[in-house]
């Protein structure tokens, strides 16, 4: 089959997640579009709103030069970008809420500005808005996602991936998150890959670094599963692993059951909803994947 990046099926680490935690919710968010304006549907919350301005800020240092990246107060960036998630942009039902959320993001912010890390080195910049490359040709698959931070690690000519985390708790035991970005980090600039590392800004000053997993398995396992997405999508067969549906599409549904506001769009022109009354059960602090 000849490459055709306009009819593949397009895979990252946050829908292969949502596959395989719920196909209900994987279709919700990454396929489904509203029948009155045929855009897809988000949801947003505090935290979400939360580690996408976090990441903003942070990832926004790399295309500056080292010298300068500290040259404006990151507090003030965020004072800068803050509007974009203010009020029901992000969630947030009330100033009291938002206050405290912005509080947090200051917090995170300062832990930066007191232990830059890796932050005071070169960073590498793939030359793509959104990195990919073909997972397999041969089943039309293509891998894609952003990763937050690329260190140059100038005595080997190598590069260190790491990821910033801006909730609680820790990513689990197996997570593919980093050894996608393995994946693409590889497939998309011509370094070798020698570290991964997690950064959990909300509670500490220092990487957590992760071992890297063999390259080859990593891509069989990830091809597995995008053939798995591909076929659910063929057969148009997206079933929730529970009866009266799971913590992953339940909010979703909400949406198309007319319980939440829309209020407004992103970058992409998807409609951005917030719930208009919380789901009972539903724990919503989370960090957010870019």
């Amino acid at each position: 089959m000849a490459k055709d990046k306009y009819t593949a099926v397009w895979v990252s680490h946050s829908s292969i997640s949502d596959f395989l935690v719920c196909p209900r919710a994987y279709f919700l968010k990454n396929v489904y579009r509203d029948p009155k304006t045929g855009h897809k549907i988000k949801l947003v919350n505090p935290p979400l709103a939360l580690g996408q301005i976090v990441h903003e800020v942070i990832e926004g240092l790399s295309v500056l030069p080292v010298k300068r990246r500290f040259e404006k107060s990151l507090i003030a960036h965020l004072d800068q970008l803050w509007p974009k998630i203010s009020g029901k942009k992000g969630g947030f039902v009330n100033a009291d809420i938002e206050a405290k959320y912005k509080e947090r993001a200051k917090e995170m912010l300062n832990r930066v500005i007191k232990h830059p890390g890796p932050l005071v080195n070169k960073a590498v910049k793939i030359k793509m808005d959104l990195p990919y490359f073909w997972l397999s040709e041969a089943d039309n698959i293509i891998l894609c996602g952003k990763i937050d931070w690329l260190e140059y690690l100038a005595k080997t000519d190598s590069v260190h991936i790491i990821d910033f985390k801006t909730g609680k708790t820790e990513e689990k035991p197996g997570s593919l998150q980093l050894p996608i970005y393995y994946l693409l980090a590889s497939a998309c600039q011509g370094r070798s890959v020698v570290k991964a590392s997690y950064w959990y800004v909300a509670h500490s000053n220092d990487l957590s670094q992760q071992k890297l997993p063999d390259l080859d398995q990593v891509k069989q396992k990830v091809l597995k599963i995008a053939k798995e997405i591909k076929l659910a999508r063929q057969l148009e067969r997206f079933k929730c692993p529970q009866k009266t549906g799971c913590r992953a599409c339940k909010s979703f549904e909400a949406i198309l059951r007319g319980e939440a506001e829309l209020v407004g769009a992103d970058a992409y022109g998807n409609d951005i909803y917030m719930l208009k009354q919380p789901l009972a059960g539903l724990e919503t602090d989370q960090s957010v994947i870019l």
